[in-house]
């Protein structure tokens, strides 16, 4: 079992009672994906570190997007949560680049790839994912690549 996956427990354990109801709720939806992203595919597998990281970067952009949409529609309490759940998941991930890591990592990979312009985004894009692995929003990823390469 990866430890990530025993911290999640553990961490909902202790979550449950000191009586946090937005953190047993929260920690109780990761696992729930987690076990969902196990039994997903023809056959049931253990993930590893990497795995339950990749769900949980999924369900914070869903925290994310949940929110804005919830703002949007003036259901500001329900936007208000999803926020905070996002805020409890955002805590098991990689610290985030800042603007201006995110911008030099972005020029290195321009600068290793030899890319001219717009036409080369894909595979710009290519290799700053895998160096970014999971420190960055995809989307703040690509704008990053488009206003280096525009």
């Amino acid at each position: 079992m990866s430890a990530l996956k025993d911290r999640l427990r553990a961490d909902l354990t202790s979550a449950m009672k000191s009586r946090d109801e937005l953190r047993t709720a929260t920690l109780r939806m990761v696992l729930a994906a987690v076990s969902a992203e196990e039994v997903a595919g023809k056959e049931a597998r253990e993930l590893s570190d990497d795995d339950v990281l990749a769900v949980l970067r999924r369900e914070a952009k869903r925290r994310r997007e949940a929110a804005e949409a919830f703002g949007a529609a003036g259901r500001a309490e329900q936007a208000e949560r999803e926020r905070a759940e996002g805020e409890v998941v955002a805590g098991y991930l990689p610290a985030q680049l800042d603007d201006a890591d995110l911008a030099a990592l972005v020029a290195d990979v321009v600068t290793r790839t030899g890319a001219t312009g717009m036409k080369d985004m894909g595979r710009v894009m290519g290799a700053a994912n895998a160096e970014v692995a999971g420190r960055a929003d995809g989307s703040r990823v690509a704008a990053e690549v488009r206003r280096q390469l525009g």
